[in-house]
């Protein structure tokens, strides 16, 4: 893949055009490894970027490298520490439980997480020569988090924009998708296998389908099998 990807960018500057390039904001997890191939189609040269930010799982880096390195995506990894002393919350604390109060956010949620992300992104896009930033932010199956809606997104990409002088735009694919219909872009990508084997979306840091337990798991096979569900009714019909 990587080799294709070098290709595809050779042919595009020896015919005088400016390679069309894209940094994937990059987890491991079903939502970002599925914009990763998205984008893949897309886009003429995509690069992946992962925080690490004191994660409980250390194997969440992991993965995510394993997963680029498969499909030969460049990867790089910054640390983001600060954010962990700043932001206690149950995706960095083994003492904090996984839980959602009745009108409070999840404990999951990391105050800043995705302005800080979606930031860094896009200085490392201008460094590369990239004008597109994609994450796999939801505002349809989004658990709350405020940093996953739409409205945010247009406001970040237009200070960004801002504050380097640069025209970025801020892709998001599946920002109206329900979880089934997120397994159905998989699919139309030809990489539901993929993602279903080799994503870690567990918060208890189990690849593929996970514990089955967490919020993160329960979310993802609720739509696995309405996804399932639906495609089976298709090809009955």
């Amino acid at each position: 893949m990587q080799a294709a990807q070098e290709v595809t960018q050779n042919q595009t500057a020896s015919g005088g055009q400016a390679a069309k390039k894209a940094v994937v904001v990059f987890s491991g997890g079903q939502d970002s490894t599925t914009c990763l191939f998205w984008a893949l189609k897309r886009y003429d040269v995509v690069e992946a970027v992962t925080f690490n930010y004191g994660q409980r799982h250390k194997l969440e880096l992991d993965s995510a490298a394993q997963i680029a390195e498969e499909l030969g995506v460049k990867h790089h990894v910054l640390d983001m520490s600060l954010l962990n002393q700043l932001a206690p919350n149950a995706l960095t604390r083994d003492d904090i439980a996984i839980e959602q109060t009745e009108g409070g956010l999840p404990t999951t949620f990391v105050d800043g997480r995705n302005l800080l992300f979606l930031s860094f992104a896009a200085i490392l896009a201008k460094q590369i020569g990239a004008h597109t930033v994609v994450t796999g932010v939801c505002e349809t199956d989004f658990s709350g988090y405020p940093d996953c809606r739409d409205i945010f997104i247009k406001s970040t990409n237009v200070t960004l924009n801002l504050a380097m002088d640069y025209p970025f735009v801020i892709e998001t694919p599946l920002m109206w998708l329900n979880k089934a219909q997120t397994w159905q872009l998989a699919d139309e990508l030809g990489a539901f296998d993929f993602v279903r084997n080799k994503t870690l979306t567990c918060y208890n840091g189990i690849i593929a389908d996970g514990c089955g337990e967490c919020p993160a798991c329960k979310l993802r096979s609720q739509g696995l099998r309405q996804y399932l569900s639906s495609r089976k009714e298709e090809m009955a019909e």
